[in-house]
C-alpha cells in the first residue's frame, strides 16, 4: 500500500496503522482524528463531506469529544470504517483528488492538541509479567521463591482510579502520603522519595456486557478495539506501607498516564507472537488457542530538567506471561460487567536483561544500583522535574506501526 500524503519510512503512523484520537483542532472545534505520518486527518469533517454515507450511520459519531460512541459501534463496523479510511488516503483514491475536503480535515501535528482519547469509567491493572513479579518477589519477599502460590494460576490484578489516568504531556505532581523508613520506629507523613514509572501498556472494550455475563478467551479481542502506552506512575515508599491487607491506594491512584492514538488490534495482527508456556496448566477458562501474545518493542526515557534523552529501558510486550484475551476472560469470569471505554493496564513489562527491568525499583534495584545519566547525574528514583518518555512500535517485513509516545513531567508535591 502506498498513501498519497508522504511520511517518513520510520514514521510509527504509517498507512498500515490508521489510529483513532481525539483532537482540539485549529479552529478550537474538537473532533475524532485519524493520523498518518505528521498529518492529523479529521474523521468529523469526512463525515460531513460525505466519505462515510455508505455506512448509514445515524449521525456524526466522529464530532465527539471521546471515541466511546464511535467504538462502542462494535467491530462489525469499526473495522469496515478504519480499511475504508485506509483506502481513502491511498494514491488514486477520491480523497487524493479533492483538494477541497483535503484543506477542510488535514492538519499538521503542531497545529492540533491531542485529548483523552476515550472516556474511561473503569480501570484495572494487572500484574502479568512473571519477570517483574519474580524480580519484585526476589526484593521484598523470598528470593528462592519469589513468586506468590497464586501468581501462575490467575491473571492478578486490582481496579484502580480511572478519574485520574490523563493523556501524555499531562505533568503529574509528586504524591504525599505516609511511608515507613527501615529504620523508623512509626511512619512518617511527607512526598514521596521512591516515585517510580511502570512501563505498560492498556488495552480498551467496546461493549457493555450485562452483570453475570462472562466472555471467553476466544470471543475476548472482539470487545477489545485497541491499544495505548500506559505509564502506571507508583510511589514505592507509599505503597510499601500501606499496601496490607488490601493492596495499592495513594500509592497509585495520583496518575497514570497514556497516548493519545489507540492502536486498533487490527493493526497489530501481523505482529502476533506464541506466547511463553504456561506450566501449570491453567483452567479451561483461561485456556486459549492462535497466537495472543503481540511484538511491541518498547522504550523508557527519562530526560533531567537539565539534559538530554537518557533510554534506560528497552523491552517487549511479547514477554508477557497473561495475554489479554486471559486477563478480559479471568475478570467476567465471576459475571463482573464491562463497559465502552474501560482500561486494562497490562501491569509491569520487564524482560529477563537488567535493561528490559520496566521499573526504577527494578532497575536500580530498590535503588542500591543507581542509573547513570548522560549529564552525570545519578538517579534511584524519579527526582522532581524529570521527564519520563515511552514509545512502543511493531516493524516487520517493511511494515512499521507504532503508538508514538506518552510522555509525563514530575512537578514538586503540591
Amino acid at each position: 500500500m502506498k498513501s498519497f500524503i508522504s511520511y517518513d519510512t520510520n514514521s510509527d503512523f504509517s498507512i498500515y496503522n490508521i489510529p483513532f484520537g481525539v483532537a482540539i483542532l485549529a479552529d478550537d472545534s474538537v473532533a475524532c482524528v485519524t493520523r498518518i505520518g505528521h498529518t492529523v486527518i479529521d474523521l468529523a469533517t469526512l463525515f460531513d463531506q460525505g466519505y462515510f454515507d455508505k455506512f448509514d450511520l445515524e449521525e456524526n459519531v466522529f464530532e465527539a469529544f471521546t471515541l466511546n460512541e464511535f467504538i462502542s459501534l462494535g467491530k462489525e463496523v469499526t473495522v469496515p470504517i478504519r480499511e475504508h479510511i485506509q483506502s481513502l488516503l491511498l494514491e488514486g483514491s477520491e480523497l487524493s483528488k479533492d483538494e477541497e475536503t483535503q484543506k477542510l480535515a488535514f492538519h499538521t501535528l503542531p497545529n492540533v492538541s491531542m485529548q483523552m482519547p476515550v472516556h474511561v469509567p473503569n480501570y484495572t491493572d494487572f500484574y502479568s509479567s512473571i519477570e517483574h513479579a519474580t524480580n519484585v518477589g526476589k526484593m521484598f519477599r523470598d528470593p528462592e521463591n519469589a513468586l506468590l502460590p497464586n501468581w501462575k494460576h490467575i491473571p492478578v490484578g486490582y481496579h484502580g482510579r480511572a478519574s485520574s489516568i490523563v493523556v501524555s504531556g499531562t505533568p503529574i505532581h509528586r504524591p504525599k502520603g505516609q511511608s515507613k523508613p527501615k529504620d523508623a520506629d512509626s511512619p512518617i507523613f511527607g512526598p514521596s522519595l521512591r516515585l517510580d514509572f511502570e512501563l505498560e501498556m492498556g488495552f480498551i472494550t467496546n461493549s457493555y456486557t450485562e452483570l453475570g455475563e462472562t466472555i471467553s478467551t476466544a470471543e475476548a479481542e472482539d470487545h477489545i478495539f485497541g491499544m495505548v502506552l500506559f505509564n502506571d506512575w507508583s510511589a514505592r515508599d507509599i505503597q510499601q506501607w500501606e499496601y496490607v491487607p488490601l493492596g495499592p491506594f495513594l500509592a497509585k491512584n495520583f496518575g497514570s498516564s497514556i497516548s493519545p492514538w489507540v492502536v486498533t488490534l487490527e493493526a497489530l495482527n501481523p505482529f502476533r507472537v506464541e506466547g511463553p508456556v504456561q506450566d501449570p496448566e491453567v483452567f479451561s477458562y483461561l485456556q486459549y488457542e492462535g497466537k495472543k501474545n503481540f511484538d511491541i518493542n518498547l522504550q523508557t526515557i527519562l530526560v533531567p530538567e537539565e539534559g538530554g534523552e537518557n533510554v534506560i529501558c528497552t523491552s517487549n510486550f511479547k514477554y508477557m506471561y497473561w495475554n489479554m484475551a486471559q486477563q478480559l476472560a479471568h475478570h467476567t469470569i465471576n459475571g463482573c460487567n464491562l463497559e465502552v471505554g474501560d482500561m486494562y493496564a497490562s501491569g509491569t513489562i520487564s524482560g529477563k536483561s537488567e535493561d528490559s527491568y520496566g521499573s526504577m525499583l527494578e532497575l536500580t534495584w530498590g535503588g542500591t544500583k543507581p542509573l547513570k545519566l548522560s549529564n552525570g547525574q545519578e538517579r534511584k528514583f524519579i527526582e522532581d522535574n524529570d521527564t519520563i518518555i515511552m514509545r512502543g512500535w511493531c516493524e516487520k517485513d517493511g511494515i512499521r506501526v507504532g503508538f508514538g509516545e506518552v510522555s509525563g513531567k514530575i512537578l514538586p508535591a503540591k
